[in-house]
This record gives C-alpha cells, sequence and structure tokens, in this order.
C-alpha cells in the first residue's frame, strides 16, 4: 500500500502508458474523495490523457453530474461490481474516454445502512478491457481506507492497460 510520502506517485506506472497509447480517461469517486483522480493528474503529462473527474458522493451529486438515479440503478445492487462498472460506463461516455474509472466505497468509521462495511469498496474500469474488483480492507480507519481504495483503483487501471 502506498503511504502519504509516496500516494501521488503510485500512478506514475499508468500515466506514461496512457500517454503512449493516446488514451484518454475520465474518473468518477465516491469515498475516495479525489484521490483517485490527483493520483492521476500528479503525474508529468497528465493533460495529455485527464479529461475530468466527478466526486458524486451524494444522491443529488449523482444525479446532476451523472443523471442517474433510483430508476437508472434499480436493477442493480447498491455497492455491487456491477453499479461500479455502470458509474465507470457514464464516466467514459460524458467525455467520450477511452477509459472510465469508477469507485464505490465505504470509508468509515460505520458501514451502511444497507448492510456494507466500513473497508469496502467496488472498483470498475470500463473500456478495451473492462475489470472490476471488490476491496475489503478488513478497518475502518477512514483515511487508511481512502488511500486503500485510491491505490486498489490505480492497480486495476494497470491491469486493464497491461491486458489489452
Amino acid at each position: 500500500m502506498a503511504d502519504n510520502n509516496n500516494l501521488l506517485d503510485t500512478a506514475a506506472v499508468v500515466g506514461p502508458d496512457l500517454i503512449a497509447r493516446s488514451d484518454t480517461i475520465t474518473v468518477s469517486e465516491t469515498s475516495t474523495g479525489g484521490l483517485i483522480a490527483a493520483m492521476l493528474l500528479a503525474v508529468p503529462g497528465a493533460s495529455a490523457y485527464f479529461k475530468g473527474a466527478t466526486v458524486p458522493y451524494s444522491l443529488p451529486s449523482r444525479r446532476h453530474w451523472l443523471g442517474m438515479n433510483r430508476h437508472t440503478v434499480a436493477d442493480l445492487e447498491p455497492m455491487s461490481e456491477a453499479m461500479a462498472m455502470r458509474f465507470a460506463q457514464i464516466a467514459q461516455q460524458q467525455l467520450d474516454s477511452t477509459w472510465g474509472l469508477a469507485e464505490l466505497g465505504i470509508a468509515g468509521p460505520t458501514g451502511a445502512p444497507y448492510g456494507v462495511a466500513a473497508g469496502t469498496s467496488v472498483i470498475a474500469i470500463a473500456g478495451p478491457n473492462p475489470l472490476s474488483t471488490t476491496v475489503i480492507t478488513g478497518h475502518n480507519d477512514r483515511q487508511r481506507n481512502m488511500r486503500q481504495f485510491a491505490t486498489a483503483a490505480i492497480a486495476l487501471l494497470s491491469r486493464a492497460l497491461e491486458s489489452q
């Protein structure tokens, strides 16, 4: 796991790949609160691949920025990889990016009202090689979870790029 001193260096592994491919990315993240975007933007040359990001943390922001409502996600289980993939696909489509990355999580210290424990995140990558994963840290340390979720998102993007 990346610590506070090198968290922003974590995306250095994916930035050059995105640049070399002339690929672009749009991010939609909730519990990481912009950390994934910050990690991607910390790479020199990020303007070549980074199209934008949202932090749709609340239902009103999801409606406004992603055009989502209860009806558009009615077929999806909350905090599922399928729901994260829907977020990633919407992000990708909104800015016509090669890749869409979405993170939905419960950083803590408490769990979600629908039974998901703190320390749980679902992450999805939409694009040429779609991937998703569930991260369960086993603790409720909010800041630590945020860092672990963001690092896992960059690792998943790296896997998607390698497998393409």
